[in-house]
Protein backbone atom coordinates (compact mmCIF):
# COMPACT_ATOMS: atom_id res chain seq x y z
CA UNK A 1 0.00 0.00 0.00
CA UNK A 2 1.33 2.99 -1.04
CA UNK A 3 0.65 6.25 0.56
CA UNK A 4 0.23 9.46 -2.18
CA UNK A 5 0.71 12.55 0.55
CA UNK A 6 -0.24 15.86 -1.52
CA UNK A 7 -0.68 15.70 -5.11
CA UNK A 8 -1.31 18.90 -7.37
CA UNK A 9 -3.71 19.13 -3.89
CA UNK A 10 -3.83 22.15 -1.34
CA UNK A 11 -5.21 23.92 1.91
CA UNK A 12 -8.24 25.21 -0.15
CA UNK A 13 -8.80 21.52 -0.81
CA UNK A 14 -8.47 20.46 2.85
CA UNK A 15 -6.17 21.78 6.11
CA UNK A 16 -5.14 17.89 6.12
CA UNK A 17 -3.00 18.61 3.00
CA UNK A 18 0.47 18.56 3.88
CA UNK A 19 2.90 21.50 1.96
CA UNK A 20 5.97 21.82 3.84
CA UNK A 21 9.01 19.73 4.36
CA UNK A 22 7.92 19.00 8.02
CA UNK A 23 4.15 18.80 7.50
CA UNK A 24 4.86 16.16 4.72
CA UNK A 25 7.52 14.53 7.10
CA UNK A 26 4.60 14.08 9.68
CA UNK A 27 1.98 12.78 7.14
CA UNK A 28 4.51 10.21 6.18
CA UNK A 29 5.30 9.09 9.46
CA UNK A 30 1.62 8.55 10.60
CA UNK A 31 0.84 7.27 7.38
CA UNK A 32 3.52 4.47 7.58
CA UNK A 33 2.13 3.92 11.46
CA UNK A 34 -0.83 3.06 9.74
CA UNK A 35 0.25 0.43 7.31
CA UNK A 36 1.44 2.29 4.50
CA UNK A 37 4.96 0.54 2.60
CA UNK A 38 5.62 3.12 0.35
CA UNK A 39 5.23 6.76 0.07
CA UNK A 40 4.76 9.42 -2.98
CA UNK A 41 4.90 12.91 -2.83
CA UNK A 42 4.72 16.28 -5.00
CA UNK A 43 7.48 18.81 -2.79
CA UNK A 44 6.20 22.42 -2.69
CA UNK A 45 8.04 25.60 -3.60
CA UNK A 46 7.93 28.15 -0.62
CA UNK A 47 5.03 29.53 -2.24
CA UNK A 48 3.15 25.98 -2.78
CA UNK A 49 3.60 25.00 -6.26
CA UNK A 50 5.10 21.58 -7.33
CA UNK A 51 8.58 21.59 -8.39
CA UNK A 52 11.38 19.29 -9.24
CA UNK A 53 14.10 21.95 -7.98
CA UNK A 54 17.22 20.16 -6.61
CA UNK A 55 16.91 22.64 -3.85
CA UNK A 56 13.54 21.58 -3.04
CA UNK A 57 14.07 17.84 -3.12
CA UNK A 58 17.57 18.26 -1.08
CA UNK A 59 15.39 20.08 1.90
CA UNK A 60 11.90 17.79 1.33
CA UNK A 61 13.59 14.06 1.21
CA UNK A 62 15.59 13.82 4.26
CA UNK A 63 12.71 15.60 6.21
CA UNK A 64 11.25 12.34 5.31
CA UNK A 65 13.60 10.02 5.79
CA UNK A 66 14.40 10.94 9.18
CA UNK A 67 10.62 9.83 9.97
CA UNK A 68 10.02 6.88 7.73
CA UNK A 69 12.22 3.53 6.53
CA UNK A 70 10.09 2.67 3.50
CA UNK A 71 10.57 4.00 -0.38
CA UNK A 72 10.14 7.55 -1.04
CA UNK A 73 9.37 8.86 -4.52
CA UNK A 74 8.32 12.22 -6.38
CA UNK A 75 6.43 12.91 -8.89
CA UNK A 76 7.78 14.15 -12.77
CA UNK A 77 4.94 15.19 -13.82
CA UNK A 78 5.07 17.96 -16.68
CA UNK A 79 2.82 20.59 -14.90
CA UNK A 80 5.96 20.69 -12.25
CA UNK A 81 8.16 21.38 -15.41
CA UNK A 82 6.52 21.87 -18.78
CA UNK A 83 9.58 21.59 -20.72
CA UNK A 84 10.51 18.29 -21.68
CA UNK A 85 13.93 19.46 -21.61
CA UNK A 86 14.67 21.47 -18.52
CA UNK A 87 13.03 18.44 -16.54
CA UNK A 88 15.65 15.90 -17.39
CA UNK A 89 18.16 19.14 -16.77
CA UNK A 90 16.45 18.94 -13.43
CA UNK A 91 16.76 15.60 -12.64
CA UNK A 92 20.34 15.10 -13.97
CA UNK A 93 20.93 18.15 -11.24
CA UNK A 94 19.33 16.14 -8.34
CA UNK A 95 21.78 16.15 -5.55
CA UNK A 96 19.55 14.29 -3.14
CA UNK A 97 17.98 10.90 -5.11
CA UNK A 98 14.46 9.93 -4.34
CA UNK A 99 14.07 5.87 -4.44
CA UNK A 100 11.80 6.42 -7.36
CA UNK A 101 9.85 8.57 -9.52
CA UNK A 102 7.19 8.54 -11.78
CA UNK A 103 6.74 9.00 -15.20
CA UNK A 104 3.77 9.99 -16.88
CA UNK A 105 4.58 8.23 -19.94
CA UNK A 106 1.50 9.95 -22.60
CA UNK A 107 3.97 13.27 -21.31
CA UNK A 108 6.03 14.66 -24.03
CA UNK A 109 9.93 14.19 -23.21
CA UNK A 110 8.62 10.96 -21.27
CA UNK A 111 11.41 8.25 -22.73
CA UNK A 112 14.10 10.81 -22.15
CA UNK A 113 12.89 11.93 -18.77
CA UNK A 114 13.50 7.45 -17.74
CA UNK A 115 16.52 7.61 -19.33
CA UNK A 116 18.13 9.71 -17.37
CA UNK A 117 16.08 8.84 -14.26
CA UNK A 118 17.73 5.42 -14.61
CA UNK A 119 21.29 6.27 -15.65
CA UNK A 120 21.17 7.90 -12.10
CA UNK A 121 19.90 4.97 -10.09
CA UNK A 122 16.83 6.08 -9.69
CA UNK A 123 13.46 3.32 -10.13
CA UNK A 124 10.55 4.23 -12.57
CA UNK A 125 7.20 3.94 -11.77
CA UNK A 126 5.38 4.01 -15.18
CA UNK A 127 2.77 6.25 -14.97
CA UNK A 128 0.08 4.86 -17.52
CA UNK A 129 -2.90 6.59 -17.70
CA UNK A 130 -6.66 5.56 -19.04
CA UNK A 131 -7.93 7.46 -21.69
CA UNK A 132 -4.31 8.59 -22.82
CA UNK A 133 -1.70 6.94 -25.55
CA UNK A 134 0.52 6.44 -22.63
CA UNK A 135 -0.27 2.23 -22.34
CA UNK A 136 0.59 1.80 -26.09
CA UNK A 137 3.69 4.00 -26.17
CA UNK A 138 5.07 2.22 -22.89
CA UNK A 139 4.17 -1.59 -24.67
CA UNK A 140 6.72 -0.03 -27.45
CA UNK A 141 9.68 1.33 -25.59
CA UNK A 142 12.90 -0.27 -24.83
CA UNK A 143 13.34 1.08 -21.18
CA UNK A 144 9.63 -0.94 -20.74
CA UNK A 145 11.51 -3.76 -19.35
CA UNK A 146 13.72 -1.92 -17.40
CA UNK A 147 11.38 0.24 -14.66
CA UNK A 148 10.63 -0.25 -11.22
CA UNK A 149 6.68 -0.79 -11.62
CA UNK A 150 3.57 -0.05 -13.51
CA UNK A 151 1.36 2.95 -11.79
CA UNK A 152 -1.57 2.12 -13.87
CA UNK A 153 -3.74 5.41 -13.84
CA UNK A 154 -7.83 5.80 -13.88
CA UNK A 155 -8.34 9.02 -14.82
CA UNK A 156 -12.38 7.85 -14.85
CA UNK A 157 -14.01 9.78 -11.20
CA UNK A 158 -17.25 8.02 -12.13
CA UNK A 159 -17.82 5.30 -9.50
CA UNK A 160 -20.14 3.52 -11.71
CA UNK A 161 -17.70 3.38 -14.39
CA UNK A 162 -14.25 3.52 -12.92
CA UNK A 163 -13.72 -0.43 -11.88
CA UNK A 164 -14.61 -0.88 -15.23
CA UNK A 165 -12.33 1.43 -16.88
CA UNK A 166 -9.34 -0.11 -14.51
CA UNK A 167 -10.11 -3.65 -16.32
CA UNK A 168 -10.08 -2.13 -19.57
CA UNK A 169 -6.82 -0.48 -18.84
CA UNK A 170 -5.20 -4.09 -17.54
CA UNK A 171 -6.09 -5.12 -20.16
CA UNK A 172 -4.51 -2.97 -22.79
CA UNK A 173 -1.22 -3.80 -20.75
CA UNK A 174 -1.28 -6.99 -20.48
CA UNK A 175 1.00 -8.95 -19.29
CA UNK A 176 3.70 -5.96 -19.49
CA UNK A 177 6.94 -7.38 -19.27
CA UNK A 178 6.27 -9.16 -15.67
CA UNK A 179 6.36 -5.99 -14.29
CA UNK A 180 4.67 -5.52 -10.97
CA UNK A 181 1.45 -2.84 -10.97
CA UNK A 182 -0.03 -0.75 -9.07
CA UNK A 183 -3.62 0.01 -9.49
CA UNK A 184 -5.46 3.29 -8.61
CA UNK A 185 -8.50 5.61 -8.85
CA UNK A 186 -9.10 9.07 -8.05
CA UNK A 187 -11.60 11.31 -6.77
CA UNK A 188 -14.96 9.11 -7.11
CA UNK A 189 -13.44 6.13 -8.87
CA UNK A 190 -10.43 6.15 -5.75
CA UNK A 191 -12.61 3.64 -3.58
CA UNK A 192 -13.94 1.23 -6.25
CA UNK A 193 -10.40 1.22 -8.28
CA UNK A 194 -8.64 0.41 -4.61
CA UNK A 195 -11.15 -2.44 -3.97
CA UNK A 196 -10.43 -4.38 -7.39
CA UNK A 197 -6.65 -3.66 -7.46
CA UNK A 198 -7.07 -5.63 -3.66
CA UNK A 199 -9.28 -8.00 -5.08
CA UNK A 200 -6.65 -9.01 -7.78
CA UNK A 201 -3.69 -8.80 -5.58
CA UNK A 202 -1.83 -5.91 -7.06
CA UNK A 203 -0.68 -3.26 -5.44
CA UNK A 204 -2.31 -0.10 -4.69
CA UNK A 205 -2.25 3.25 -2.77
CA UNK A 206 -4.38 5.68 -1.13
CA UNK A 207 -3.88 8.94 -0.25
CA UNK A 208 -4.96 12.82 -0.37
CA UNK A 209 -3.39 12.93 -3.66
CA UNK A 210 -6.33 10.55 -4.98
CA UNK A 211 -9.35 11.42 -2.92
CA UNK A 212 -10.27 13.50 0.41
CA UNK A 213 -12.95 11.38 1.39
CA UNK A 214 -13.28 8.06 3.30
CA UNK A 215 -15.17 4.96 2.03
CA UNK A 216 -18.22 6.55 3.43
CA UNK A 217 -18.11 9.54 1.90
CA UNK A 218 -16.98 11.60 5.42
CA UNK A 219 -14.10 13.74 4.54
CA UNK A 220 -10.95 12.61 5.55
CA UNK A 221 -8.83 13.87 8.54
CA UNK A 222 -5.03 13.06 7.21
CA UNK A 223 -3.45 10.42 5.10
CA UNK A 224 -3.09 8.00 7.98
CA UNK A 225 -6.74 8.08 8.15
CA UNK A 226 -7.33 6.19 4.58
CA UNK A 227 -4.63 4.15 4.91
CA UNK A 228 -6.47 2.37 7.74
CA UNK A 229 -9.53 2.71 6.05
CA UNK A 230 -8.07 0.77 2.87
CA UNK A 231 -6.39 -1.49 4.60
CA UNK A 232 -9.28 -2.57 6.91
CA UNK A 233 -11.62 -2.50 3.98
CA UNK A 234 -12.99 -5.59 3.11
CA UNK A 235 -12.66 -6.54 -0.75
Amino acid sequence: MQVCLNGTRGPGDSPAVPMSPGAMAESAARAVAAGACDVHVHPRTPCGSDTLSPRVLAVTLPALRKVVGVPVGVTTGAWAEPDPVRRVERVRAWTVLPDHASVNWHEPGAEELAAALLERGVGVEAGLWSGTDGPARFLRSPLAPRVLRILAEVTDPDPASAGSTARALLADLGTAHGLPVLLHGEDGGAWPVLRLARRLGLGTRIGLEDTLLLPDGSRAESNAQLVAAALSMTV
